[in-house]
């Protein structure tokens, strides 16, 4: 873990632009329990607890996932316990795993997400393999399950105590236009004409509860990575095989609370039933990988009824996870690569 204390900076109370807590190395997921302890990820998989107090933050780590994976998210559950996760990969390998983390011991896997994904596939597949799995969004409730935003798996899972998986819903993909954007082709292989109708997968990359107490998901945009398709949906707690369906928003136990956003990659609950959404590039991934848009992101709150409210604009390079504390700060972290911090808005 490579944390760096930093004294915030001088920020006006109330203010939207960020103020730096803590440097860290590659800063992933980001969550702040009941006690206003901030549990962040780095890419070396190191967890840590950071207490954002007066001028002298603390740092205090509390493990890591197995040596060779980052953690793209945390969540810390009832009785302080500390969920991580590992990106994708095979079966059996300590990949696409949902792990336990415990102070002085190694990190204990809690389930197998890429072994359920296995039997689990995804009907909606386009690209790639319908079984793949790439856990990427985690969130922890009151009675000791977790969910877990499967971003190969285009899926919402609940992980039991016992290690025993459902999954709560599925993510249909959308027809969107290919943006006027993009190139030509790409590596030498062509793309469809600006404007032409495609169907793209809806990548399950963030879940967070909200203070409504129903269940967020929010998705990345698959290729071509439209601007401004991005979804995220409301799931009644307690659900089974829900769908969420682009073209039957409003029907079942999976509805759309808000479109319009770009490339998210995490959500965090605000209050009067608000949710924040992290966009990784407000111009989409897949027009910064192909260097065409430059890496900045964006905070967004999003409230009941689907208005949008962009905060700190501009300043956000490539961040990765959000949440929000009780005295109402919101904590961000980024860049994903490289030297990044953990910031402070509000």
């Amino acid at each position: 873990m490579s944390a760096v204390l930093t004294a915030p900076a001088a920020v006006a109370r109330g203010s939207s632009e960020p103020s730096p807590v803590v440097e860290l190395d590659g800063p992933r997921g980001v969550d702040v329990d009941h006690a206003g302890r901030i549990v962040v990820s780095e890419a070396d998989g190191t967890v840590s607890i950071v207490t954002d107090r007066g001028r002298h933050p603390k740092v205090h780590e509390i493990g890591s996932v197995p040596a060779g994976f980052l953690a793209p998210a945390v969540a810390v559950g009832r009785s302080g316990r500390v969920y991580a996760l590992t990106p994708g990969g095979e079966p059996g390998t300590g990949a696409a795993t949902l792990y336990l983390l415990r102070h002085g011991k190694p990190a204990k896997p809690i389930a197998d997400i890429a072994a359920y994904q296995q039997d689990d596939i995804d009907p909606y597949n386009i690209e790639g393999v319908p079984e793949e799995s790439n856990p990427y969004g985690v969130a922890a409730l009151k009675d000791g399950s977790v969910l877990v935003a499967d971003a190969a798996g285009n899926d919402l899972l609940r992980v039991y105590p016992d290690g025993d998986i459902v999954t709560v819903a599925r993510l249909k993909p959308r027809v969107v236009p290919v943006p006027e954007e993009l190139p030509d082709d790409v590596e030498g292989e062509p793309l469809p004409p600006a404007g032409t109708p495609i169907p793209a997968e809806g990548v399950a990359t963030s879940v967070t509860v909200g203070s409504d107490g129903y269940w967020y998901v929010g998705e990345l945009r698959g290729f071509p990575a439209t601007p401004g398709t991005s979804q995220i949906w409301r799931i009644k707690p307690g659900s089974v095989d829900a769908v969420c369906d682009p073209e039957r928003p409003n029907r079942g136990d999976c509805r759309r609370f808000a479109d319009g956003l770009t490339s998210i990659v995490d959500l965090a609950p605000g209050s009067k039933g608000s949710i924040y959404a992290v966009e990784l590039v407000t111009q989409s991934w897949f027009q910064w990988e192909l260097g065409i848009a430059p890496p900045i992101g964006g905070l967004f709150r999003v409230r009941p009824g689907g208005s949008i409210k962009e905060l700190a604009p501009g300043t956000l390079t490539l961040p990765g996870g959000v949440d929000t504390a009780s005295n109402g700060k919101i904590y961000v972290t980024g860049p994903i690569f490289g030297p990044g911090s953990l910031w402070r808005i509000g």
